[in-house]
This record gives structure tokens, C-alpha cells and sequence, in this order.
């Protein structure tokens, strides 16, 4: 018969401070642990709910994002031509030419530069990204100097508010409305008409072309005719899967810093819950010794003892994961690293963080706990009695 699960319980209990000293050893380790998750989770998140799955994004070959791209007018037409593309409920076609233009701007509080996207747009842009609604303040006019702001840009960024100013490209740009594009990179983007901005940086050309498809399916089409196109130099994507793309360096380097970080501090919890783990072993010989006389066997020792270490992990988890959570409520910005511009997100929990997360609270208190569990175990019998 096994040693009850409330013996491991009671243990722990018994010895309030040294629980609580071990647990919050492994906490801090695990808040650190999902921290970095929901960082890295949060930046991805924010960049594919920017794209929609229906809507194509068409950049220059060998481009990795708009900023780095360049199609002419004449290539714009014949994209805009295509068949699949849908139509609103006008009879338009949902397409737009849109050029991606980086400005300096000082921040509010920090009286620091940075750069910002500014996204020249046509009528038919807001239809194309269905996240986008009017905050506070009207839509810009066409062919005029206003412009409207994302709710990130707005709040962090001098001059940005609504009815306030911006002066860049040798012109006055008056903020006319803000818009609110949720957990999305558009909320970190400045919005105006294409070809006011596209005359007042001397540029020619639209960095991309965006358009919505009748039909999802119909994307392998689409795609092989346009790169197929020999007037075309073009790469055809997904517009979620060219952001997830973008997404994907920045996450994928704070993953890597954070395990790492992670990895150095949980060798400190592991010990920690090791050298406690043998005080409990050295302080308890004599009821090992009375355990084992009641008939328990070794391996009922064993699993009682890793038990208790595995507990340990389990309530630090509890207790780095209630604090992690509540980072859900931060904003935070950072430089896009493949567009060079700010870009606010937040932190996220998913519940595949807190599976790993438990996984790995998990993981330290069975490997604090198992040489301790092995030395429980193999104690003589004769001698544990005898200090009895």
C-alpha cells in the first residue's frame, strides 16, 4: 500500500518557512519563465491580427517587407486588374496602392526620436482592414494635408494628438481623426492620403498593393499568374503570413535571451530545493526508519519524497504565474526589426504558456527532489531504526 499523498502534504505544511522560502525561489524563476513567453507571445500576436487571411499583399521580389518594396503605377494597374479580387457593396473593386514611409517624430514623455510608419492610403483601404475604426475625430479628406493617427502613435508622440500638428517632408500634416486598430501593428501607424505623401517625399512609386480575394481558396492563382507575369517582378503573400514572417525574428531572438536567462536562474532554484529537500531527509531518518518497519517499501519512500518536491514546484508555480499574469495589462514598444519603426504590443497569456510554464515548475522540484528521494530510499532499515 502507498504512503498517502497527505503525508507529502502535511510535510510541506509543517514547515511553513522553508516552503515558502524554496517555492519563492522557483516563482521568480517561473514569472521570469512565462514573462518571456507572453513577450514573445504578445509581439507575434500583435503582428499577424494585423493581417487578414482574405486580403493579398504584393511586394517587389526578393522584398521581405513593404518598406523595402517598390512597384510602379503600371504594375499597380495590371495587379489591380485581376479577376478575383472582390468588390464592395458599391461595385468597387477592393483594392489599394499603398506606400510605407518612415518619419523621425519625439516622443511625449521621454523627448526622444523615433521612428514612425507612415502609411499612404487610398479610400478603399479602411474597407480593406476591418480592425481599423474611427476613435475620436473624422476620416482625412482626400488629396488634402490631414492625416489620422493610431491610438499608440497618438498617446506617445508629440504632435499626434487629435487637432494637433505634425511637420515632416517640408509640409504641415494636420491630425484630423484617431483610430484605434486594437492589439494590432496598424494602432503604431500614421495614416494619409498615398498621393499627397508620395508628392511631398519625391517619390514615385507605392511600396505595395493590397487587395481582398472573393474568394480564400482562389490565393494559389492568383499568385502563380501575377509571379508568372514577366511585366511582374513580384512575390505574392498572404497578408497574415508577411506579418507573421516579420514577427517572427524578434520573437524568436526573446525566446532565446529568456531561456537562456531562465535556464541560469532555474540551476539556483534547483539547488535551493535540493539542499532542502536533504535537511528533510537528514531531519526525518527516524520516521523513514518507522515507515519502513510498517512494511513501506523503498520505492513507496522514493515516491513519497518526490512527491513532496514535485509539490514544491507546483505551488511555485502558483505563485510566479499569479504575478505574471497580471502583465497582461502592460503596454509595452519596441523597434520592429524589420521595419526600423515603433511598435507598441502587450503582454500575453495563453494557456499553452501556463501549460508550459507548469511543466517547468514541475520539472525543477522533481529534479531538486530526486538525488534527496534516492537518499530516503536507500537508507538501511537497521540504522534508520537505530536513530529512531
Amino acid at each position: 500500500m502507498p504512503i498517502p499523498i497527505s503525508y507529502s502534504y502535511r510535510n510541506l505544511l509543517a514547515r511553513r518557512l522553508t516552503t515558502a522560502l524554496t517555492a519563492g525561489g522557483m516563482a521568480l524563476v517561473i514569472f521570469v519563465f512565462a514573462a518571456v513567453l507572453m513577450l514573445a507571445e504578445g509581439l507575434r500576436r500583435t503582428l499577424v491580427a494585423t493581417g487578414s487571411y482574405d486580403n493579398v499583399v504584393v511586394l517587389r521580389a526578393g522584398s521581405e517587407t513593404e518598406v523595402q518594396s517598390s512597384i510602379d503605377r503600371t504594375q499597380a494597374g495590371i495587379i489591380g486588374a485581376q479577376p478575383e479580387i472582390a468588390l464592395d457593396m458599391e461595385g468597387r473593386k477592393m483594392v489599394a496602392d499603398e506606400a510605407i514611409i518612415l518619419v523621425n517624430l519625439t516622443k511625449r514623455e521621454a523627448k526622444t526620436p523615433a521612428n514612425v510608419i507612415i502609411r499612404g492610403v487610398q479610400a478603399t483601404s479602411l474597407p480593406l482592414r476591418r480592425e481599423v475604426k474611427l476613435a475620436a475625430g473624422r476620416f482625412p479628406r482626400p488629396g488634402s494635408t490631414e492625416i489620422m493617427a493610431g491610438v499608440q502613435i497618438a498617446r506617445r508622440f508629440q504632435g499626434a494628438g487629435l487637432g494637433e500638428s505634425l511637420r515632416f517632408a517640408m509640409r504641415t500634416w494636420q491630425v484630423v481623426g484617431i483610430f484605434d486598430a486594437g492589439n494590432t501593428g496598424f494602432s503604431s501607424e500614421i495614416w494619409g492620403d498615398v498621393e499627397q505623401l508620395l508628392q511631398a517625399f519625391r517619390r514615385t512609386v507605392y511600396s505595395s498593393v493590397v487587395f481582398r480575394l472573393q474568394d480564400p481558396g482562389a490565393f494559389l492563382t492568383v499568385k502563380s499568374r501575377l509571379e508568372g507575369d514577366p511585366r511582374l517582378p513580384v512575390q505574392v503573400l498572404r497578408e497574415v503570413d508577411m506579418y507573421e514572417a516579420q514577427s517572427r525574428r524578434l520573437a524568436t531572438f526573446i525566446r532565446l535571451l529568456g531561456l537562456v536567462l531562465t535556464g541560469i536562474f532555474s540551476v539556483g532554484a534547483i539547488l535551493g530545493a535540493m539542499v532542502t529537500m536533504y535537511a528533510q531527509v537528514g531531519a526525518r531518518v527516524a520516521e523513514i526508519g518507522t515507515m519502513r518497519a510498517l512494511g513501506f517499501q523503498r520505492h513507496h519512500i522514493l515516491l513519497a519524497f518526490l512527491l513532496e518536491s514535485v509539490l514544491l514546484g507546483f505551488l511555485g508555480w502558483i505563485l510566479g504565474l499569479l504575478p505574471a499574469s497580471l502583465l497582461n495589462f502592460i503596454t509595452l514598444s519596441t523597434i520592429n526589426w524589420s521595419s526600423f519603426a515603433e511598435l507598441s504590443f502587450k503582454f500575453t497569456l495563453t494557456p499553452g504558456i501556463m501549460i508550459k510554464s507548469l511543466i517547468f515548475g514541475l520539472g525543477m522540484g522533481l529534479l531538486g527532489g530526486l538525488l534527496p528521494a534516492l537518499k530516503a530510499a536507500r537508507l538501511p532499515l537497521l540504522e534508520a531504526l537505530r536513530t529512531a
